[in-house]
């Protein structure tokens, strides 16, 4: 396994981030635990959970996986997303994040995060009051860095002004969206983490199994996460995205290569990647991403495999004026 040091924190994390989402779900106790323990035997050390995943399940189970060697992991977990039926029990307000990172300390059996992460923005709450709250926690201890998922680019720099001036506890690392067929993080979010010195650690670097080869312009199989999920089925719905993933598995099939390898591979490869997130259902899915440890890309193998998708159009038209 290889290691990268996380942004500018100085904390060495494996090049593959094993997300937890499954946990409890998809995949029971027992499956959990084959994978989790399958990510310790590679040298994986980085483990991403959250506190809506099956409903704080994935935590729990975690937190029984994590029980003797929670020294030797790096940790995270996240904070927004719906927790209970109250009108309050969601968000970033200051309440609701101090009331859910105990909840998420007492179901992971740990008393701090190595990373805690602002699920999604929330619009309702002063960017402030978020901040001062996840700074409050690094000086209790709680938490060692705040993270931040699912924000955009300008907001992230928002954060990082409001941080420097109120010399508050900063954000060290992102969690954006980013795969062969959904690549507008390229556009301003990855730039600025490597502007930045932020650790990225993204997520769906198979497309929620759409760069998989199971899904295709002429294959839609009657179960899946993209035909039984209405979040996945909207945000894969585009046609173009089909398309691309017909040239993509065509080309794996001329490397002999699996597609879901590939795909996590290439990932791997941008230089402001520090460690993508992957998940699997069972230990089969799990070694096809594993594999891509093993893949030695080039500069030019990766924009040969970029060629086959759609570049997103960049941040700013006046490209003729390059000083």
């Amino acid at each position: 396994m290889e290691y990268r040091t996380l942004g500018r924190t100085g904390v060495q994390v494996s090049r593959l981030c094993f997300g937890t989402m499954s946990f409890g779900g998809d995949a029971d106790e027992a499956v959990s635990a084959a994978m989790f323990h399958r990510c310790l035997e590679v040298g994986i050390n980085f483990y991403d959970t959250a506190d809506v995943y099956n409903q704080g399940r994935a935590e729990e189970i975690l937190g029984r996986l994590i029980k003797n060697c929670r020294n030797e992991i790096v940790l995270t977990s996240k904070v927004n997303g719906i927790m209970g039926k109250d009108i309050n029990a969601c968000g970033l307000s200051r309440r609701h994040i101090m009331l859910e990172v105990e909840e998420s300390l007492r179901r992971l059996g740990t008393d701090r995060l190595d990373l805690y992460f602002a699920h999604a923005f929330d619009s309702k709450t002063a960017m402030e009051e978020t901040l001062r709250a996840f700074d409050d926690l690094v000086r209790q201890g709680k938490i060692l860095y705040p993270a931040v998922s699912n924000w955009a680019a300008w907001q992230i720099a928002r954060a990082l002004g409001i941080s420097a001036r109120e010399q508050l506890a900063r954000f060290e690392c992102i969690q954006p969206m980013y795969n062969l067929v959904k690549r507008q993080a390229e556009v301003e979010i990855l730039p600025l983490a490597a502007a930045e010195q932020l650790g990225v650690i993204s997520f769906g670097p198979l497309g929620g199994g759409l760069l998989t080869g199971k899904y295709g312009t002429q294959r839609k199989p009657e179960q899946g996460r993209l035909v039984q999920n209405a979040q996945y089925t909207k945000r894969y719905s585009l046609p173009e995205y089909y398309e691309v993933t017909d040239r993509f598995i065509a080309y794996t099939g001329e490397k002999g290569i699996k597609p879901a390898t590939l795909a996590v591979a290439w990932v791997m490869a941008h230089p402001a990647i520090t460690a993508p997130i992957i998940g699997a259902r069972n230990l089969l899915q799990l070694e096809d991403s594993l594999a891509a440890m093993d893949v030695r890309m080039t500069q030019e193998w990766r924009a040969e495999i970029s060629a086959l998708s759609i570049e997103p159009p960049p941040a700013t038209d006046r490209l003729e004026t390059k000083l």
